[in-house]
């Protein structure tokens, strides 16, 4: 939908968004492929799910993609109203980065990728994903991370959390190393 500058479902194609997008979508999966350490088939499931192929986009599948977070309109066909799919798309957006960044590092810690070197990675995934998303640069990497850092990161290291101490000990080191990589990026 930011590409489409209308925020009108009727002016929406993934085949046409995706059609210059393919070497950016080819860099940002096998990025993911390297950082989580997938093997074939665990990457096949991106192809099986569809949505790297043309589909229609509704207002119900965004207030599903933005959780729900600005409401359910009365009436129900407000949804596809531009100003409501704008705030959707923003609200997905933001949320969809954080959760895609929460991923990534679980997974890295799950492989067991050292950290430096993995947050450097996730650093160019998180800015790969963050220009697909929207190119005005209204998201980035660092606002990402820093989202992550207050959505996530308190229910891991919270002295009651049923984390055990080694994941608590690799969340911090990835939160660590993020902000070493995207400060330094700066």
């Amino acid at each position: 939908m930011n590409f489409t500058g209308t925020w009108k479902l009727a002016d929406v194609s993934v085949d046409d968004f995706l059609a210059g997008r393919r070497q950016e979508l080819g860099r940002l999966m096998e990025g993911i492929q390297e950082v989580c350490r997938f093997g074939a088939p665990g990457m096949a499931i991106a192809d099986e799910l569809g949505y790297l192929r043309e589909h229609e986009v509704t207002p119900e599948f965004l207030l599903l993609w933005s959780a729900g977070l600005t409401g359910v309109p009365e009436p129900l066909e407000e949804l596809a109203e531009p100003r409501v799919v704008r705030r959707m798309c923003r609200m997905g957006a933001d949320l969809q980065l954080t959760r895609f960044l929460q991923d990534l590092i679980t997974a890295a810690i799950c492989a067991e990728v050292e950290e430096r070197a993995a947050a450097v990675h996730i650093a160019e995934i998180l800015g790969l994903a963050s220009e697909l998303v929207d190119p005005s640069g209204r998201n980035s990497p660092e606002s990402a991370f820093r989202m992550w850092r207050v959505a996530h990161l308190p229910g891991i290291l919270h002295p009651y959390s049923e984390a055990p101490e080694s994941g608590r000990a690799a969340f911090r080191a990835y939160d660590y190393e993020l902000e070493r990589a995207l400060t330094s990026a700066i």
